[in-house]
């Protein structure tokens, strides 16, 4: 029987990349979205459509009570999970550290950290190998901006991929022996919806130039690596933190 995968935040930028991907690599997928009922829709439609197997279910990554009810309808309705991908996460809008309000700083941490914590804490239930499980692969969605630091507009968000660079080491050291691998992806500047909703909408253009190798990258191209990571060709890999950035 074929693996299953959850993907947070699964129904557009990278997270719907990586959906398509893995299920064309032959992974059942759920995935989770927040608002985006209708692109979920359209995405669940485009990957049956190629033969392929993806289901969405509406959860808020920082809300405990609708990620115990992903966790418990993935048990009902695959009744195993294999690999998870925690890309769901916001950069808040721009602010200066003197201007920064405690709703931005809230609202940021919740959805990129504790969201994380629940969303492993429950895998962990389920794939351990001392609880039953068969094992199987973590892969955190990072961010370039963890080692850049987001001054001037993104210091918030840039503090919380920091803190998934951290989780990924601790996660990884804790969950080798249960037999769960953990990893993270390190994006550097995607094409994606997220700088639009931030209104930096003309940020890609303005910075693509100076990336060295001269362009912004795809959402295909992040795929890419965090399905490599969930596979068994990266048997051997734990803890990496892998920067798909444009040597930005």
């Amino acid at each position: 029987m074929s693996k299953v995968l959850l993907v947070t935040g699964g129904s557009q930028g990278i997270g719907a990349a990586t959906v398509r991907l893995a299920a064309k690599q032959g992974w059942r997928v759920a995935f989770t979205y927040r608002s985006s009922a209708a692109q979920a829709e359209l995405l669940e439609a485009e990957i049956a459509a190629s033969g392929g197997e993806a289901r969405g279910f509406k959860a808020d990554a920082a809300d405990e009570a609708q990620m115990l009810a992903l966790f418990n309808w993935i048990d009902a309705e695959y009744g195993r999970l294999d690999g998870v991908v925690t890309n769901a996460g916001i950069t808040g809008p721009t602010s200066s550290l003197e201007n920064i309000t405690t709703a931005i700083i809230d609202e940021v941490m919740a959805i990129n950290v504790r969201g994380v914590f629940i969303t492993v804490r429950e895998a962990i239930k389920r794939m351990a190998t001392d609880r039953g499980g068969q094992g199987g692969c973590i892969v955190n969605l990072s961010s370039i901006a963890a080692s850049l630091g987001g001054p001037g507009d993104w210091v918030h968000y840039a503090a919380s991929k920091g803190a998934i660079d951290s989780f990924t080491i601790g996660a990884s050291k804790e969950l080798a022996p249960r037999g769960i691998r953990v990893n993270a992806v390190r994006p550097g500047l995607i094409d994606t919806e997220i700088h639009a909703k931030a209104g930096m909408g003309d940020r890609l253009a303005k910075l693509g130039p100076s990336v060295p190798m001269g362009r912004v990258g795809t959402a295909d191209e992040v795929a890419e690596v965090i399905c490599w990571l969930l596979s068994d060709s990266a048997s051997y890999v734990t803890t990496a933190n892998v920067v798909v950035s444009g040597g930005r």
